[in-house]
């Protein structure tokens, strides 16, 4: 039997509002070279070519159809959506265009992965389970008692591939990720995917029936120009707006998880950048037009106006076109505050 390569499902339709102000909606965070000198989406497709690859797919937002198309390789499939409706819809479309036994790496368009070699063994893994019919997410070894992620708990051994998933558990407070992490068997769960096409569509039609026939009745209306496919609105948006992991990973029985240690991060805060990031003697990231004084243990970064700091420490500032952001160290999460005080503000929505 001929084993198909694996095709890349790239999400891109995130608009990254926790890294404002460099992340905005017409410059999301998939485009930012926040790490290397090349941006997040860039690094995600350069890690999912090889023989073992086919020709990606990028599912993303019709309104930064030419940012996509800017970034893709020239082989890609975009897939347009017209509105936004989270993962699980998303999904839908990618798996609807793909024959059925073709096994869909589904990744965010904006992660980091540090261990190439470890993530390439887990895609192995989990290749072969998704061909047995498993539905696969990869368990990311934690570091910590991260409050931001969800976490999986891990069940019995599927062979010597992983483990099937004995429950999901939602963003645990600090005390309770401590506890997951004493007891072992738990990992944070990174929103990377493995499976077949049809097994995917079968789990829809069996846990989340509406999707299915919103995005079945988008694709059927669909426009392909040249390597663009265009969904239709008016169905699409009869689809609810749900993740994944809540359409169908916690749903569904054949579930399996397949540990990874491989440098992951998703890079969801400023405060997350800082510690992926070169430090000067004094803790300090640097990037841009900046010039640091007496600073310590601090994340300067402009791709805009010269910013000088003289005599702080532990503090986030950030520059980028017309806005400017400075919080402490350990804040980052508030971003979330500033996005929604200027969707209320005059002009504000301007500079989202």
């Amino acid at each position: 039997m001929t084993v198909r390569p694996i095709t890349p499902v790239i999400l891109a339709g995130g608009s990254g509002t926790r890294l404002w102000p460099m992340s905005r909606k017409a410059r999301a965070k998939q485009f930012l070279p926040l790490v290397t000198g090349r941006s997040m989406i860039a690094e995600t497709l350069d890690r999912v070519t090889g023989p073992d690859f086919a020709a990606p797919m990028i599912v993303g937002g019709a309104s930064q159809a030419d940012a996509l198309a800017a970034a893709a390789p020239v082989n890609a499939t975009l897939m347009l959506e017209p509105a936004a409706r989270n993962t699980a819809p998303a999904i839908a479309l990618a798996a609807l265009h793909a024959e059925a036994d073709t096994p869909l790496l589904v990744m965010p368009s904006d992660q980091m992965i540090a261990d190439r070699p470890a993530f390439e063994a887990a895609v192995a893994k989990a290749a072969a389970l998704a061909r047995d019919g498993w539905l696969v997410t990869f368990g990311i070894e934690p570091t910590g008692p991260e409050t931001g992620y969800g976490y999986i708990r891990r069940g019995e051994a599927v062979g010597d591939l992983g483990y099937r998933v004995e429950r999901f558990v939602e963003k645990p407070d600090r005390g309770t990720a401590q506890g997951f992490l004493d007891a072992g068997g738990y990992y944070w769960n990174g929103g990377i995917f493995l499976f077949t096409a049809g097994a995917y569509l079968e789990a829809l039609e069996t846990h989340a029936p509406d999707i299915l026939a919103a995005a079945r009745e988008a694709m059927n209306g669909a426009v392909a120009d040249d390597n663009r496919v265009s969904s239709r609105l008016a169905a699409f948006q009869r689809a609810p707006s749900i993740s994944i992991d809540y359409a169908v990973m916690e749903k569904a029985d054949r579930v399996a998880t397949v540990p990874a240690a491989m440098g992951w991060s998703d890079i969801g805060s400023w405060d997350a950048l800082h510690e992926l990031l070169a430090h000067d003697e004094a803790g300090n990231a640097l990037g841009g037009d900046v010039v640091a004084i007496d600073t310590a243990n601090s994340l300067v970064r402009s791709d805009g106006p010269l910013v000088a700091t003289i005599g702080v420490s532990d503090l986030l500032v950030i520059a980028s076109g017309d806005a400017v952001l400075v919080m402490p160290r350990g804040e980052s999460q508030r971003v979330k505050e500033v996005i929604e005080a200027l969707k209320d503000a005059p002009q504000g929505k301007d500079r989202l």
